[in-house]
């Protein structure tokens, strides 16, 4: 029996307008109503995902931050970068031209280059986000993670192959076409939802999950019942062969409506 759903939202929930389907409130309440909580389990801000759940907000949990951050009516479990490998990774992503680096904390996100493609990004990708000086962010703030804005994608053919040498002691993830994020080594979606699962006594073998791409990996591990999108990445299709329609044809959507 079913009694979690966990989805990723760009690629997966989300179709490519990035704008969320109508009947998604709609499908959370009836889970709900079921005794079925739903997650969303995004890279984005918790602020972010706030304001996009805002009107069934106390109807799901939210793991956030690629997992680093778990919200279920408060903040139940974080996982933060070591403040040592935020200054170290930081340092290494300047020496590279085209990477934009960007602190996402609990409340707020913080970048620090103007250059305007960029600043516009991250201004649509983050609800509440400043420019400010990421040295001194560093010292006085915890940051979940660091996202980076690749200007040349995709990402996987460009920073994601750049950076990941050069950041041990970390995890150096693609998070998307033009983006990857620098975290805790231990910090991923799996482990957030993990943290949730153990919370609400639920187990794995009754949580379903979809994703698109290789920041959804220990996600899909971490639940009984697997989903890839045929937008999949193509390494995720190849190790997860459960599949649901294309994010552009609300596949996630269909498949929880055929399951209720």
């Amino acid at each position: 029996m079913v009694k979690f759903i966990a989805s990723d939202l760009d690629g997966t929930l989300l179709p490519p307008s990035k704008i969320l389907p109508e009947e998604t409130f709609g499908v959370i309440d009836r889970l709900y109503e079921k005794g079925i909580l739903f997650a969303p389990a995004s890279g984005r801000q918790l602020p972010n995902l706030k304001k996009l759940f805002a009107p069934v907000l106390d109807k799901i949990a939210i793991i956030a931050e690629n997992g680093a951050l778990v919200w279920y009516g408060d903040t139940v479990f974080t996982n933060p970068t070591p403040k040592d490998g935020v200054k170290r990774a930081l340092a290494l992503i300047r020496e590279e031209k085209g990477l934009y680096p960007l602190f996402s904390c609990a409340e707020c996100a913080y970048y620090e280059d103007d250059f305007p493609p960029f600043v516009n990004v991250a201004k649509k990708s983050y609800s509440n986000v400043e420019r400010a000086n990421l040295d001194e962010i560093a010292e006085t703030q915890t940051v979940m993670k660091i996202s980076v804005w690749d200007e040349t994608p995709p990402c996987a053919e460009h920073g994601g192959i750049i950076l990941p040498p050069k950041i041990s002691g970390l995890r150096t993830v693609v998070s998307g076409y033009d983006w990857l994020d620098v975290s805790s080594p231990t910090s991923n979606k799996g482990e957030g939802l993990e943290a949730l699962l153990k919370i609400l006594k639920i187990d794995k073998s009754e949580c379903m999950a979809f994703g698109d791409h290789m920041n959804d990996l220990e996600l899909l591990q971490a639940c009984g019942q697997p989903y890839v999108t045929e937008n999949a990445f193509p390494a995720l299709q190849e190790i997860f062969k459960n599949r649901v329609p294309s994010n552009a044809e609300h596949g996630v959507l269909t498949k929880i409506k055929e399951f209720l």
